[in-house]
């Protein structure tokens, strides 16, 4: 076993380092190369990472399958499909480290998994959310802001929480926002937004922020930024008072906005 733990090891240590992952996504690869090689020195009696085979990694997937099936517990294919792809890093990186010279993941195939559609929310729905803020509030025009923000935008739930006044270029009509890896991109913005943006700096803003709120947009009522959880209950609470009871998640809204830009 210590020759495999030593090996995981490493490789955490190379996804930290040289791959800058995070740790969430660390502890993802760490707990499912764990399963796998608990299995390999337990079940199977392996004590050397070169002695894992292809039929190695397929028992160990049937096994996995059983084991749920006997806590009535679907193993999904998302679920099987994570940890192939963990292992295929593991042993990818194995190879290019010359610690093995067979890699057994090489003709281990993903299962298919079939994609939902979205969740999309018609322009009805939509006009119900953005009708019912009391924007006389301070907290009801934030929100007005925000969803407003969201669906003229289609901007990420992560983009909207970082979004800075500095990033919005009222004039031009676009926000400068950061997605994925910190990319800047350009985004196309509309004018109601806009104005109610320009009308939540100006009467709401200027009373939530604090000494810390720097120049963040979307504050929360002790003017910090809003984080993705309040988001969330932001959309939730404005889909209640639009008597809209199905399930709705913030980038549903993405969804929504993408749709009905392919429909005119």
């Amino acid at each position: 076993m210590q020759d495999l733990e030593l090996n995981k090891k490493l490789f955490i240590n190379f996804l930290r380092t040289e791959k800058s992952l995070s740790e969430n996504t660390i502890a993802s690869y760490s707990i499912d190369l764990d399963k796998f090689l608990e299995y390999a020195s337990g079940v199977k009696q392996i004590s050397a990472i070169k002695k894992i085979r292809e039929d190695t990694v397929n028992d160990f997937l049937s096994f996995i399958n059983k084991s749920q099936s006997k806590l009535n517990k679907k193993f999904s294919p998302k679920s099987v499909s994570r940890n192939i792809s963990s292992l295929r890093t593991f042993f990818r990186y194995l190879e290019s480290e010359n610690v093995v010279d067979i890699n057994p993941m090489e003709n281990i195939e993903s299962p298919k998994t079939s994609r939902l559609l979205p969740e999309v929310l018609s322009q009805e729905e939509i006009e119900k959310i953005l009708s019912v803020q009391d924007i006389k509030d301070k907290l009801g025009l934030r929100d007005k802001a925000l969803l407003e923000t969201l669906y003229a935008s289609g901007l990420r739930v992560s983009e909207a929480i970082n979004l800075c006044i500095g990033d919005i270029f009222f004039e031009e009509g676009y926000l400068r926002v950061f997605g994925k890896g910190s990319k800047e991109r350009i985004v196309p913005i509309g004018n109601t937004a806009l104005e109610f943006i320009t009308l939540y700096i100006k009467d709401s803003r200027s009373i939530l922020k604090n000494k810390k709120s720097f120049d963040v947009l979307f504050l929360n009522f002790r003017g910090n930024k809003l984080s993705r959880m309040g988001i969330l209950e932001i959309i939730k609470k404005n889909c209640l008072a639009a008597g809209i009871k199905r399930s709705i998640h913030p980038h549903t809204f993405r969804h929504s906005f993408a749709t009905h830009l392919l429909q005119g």
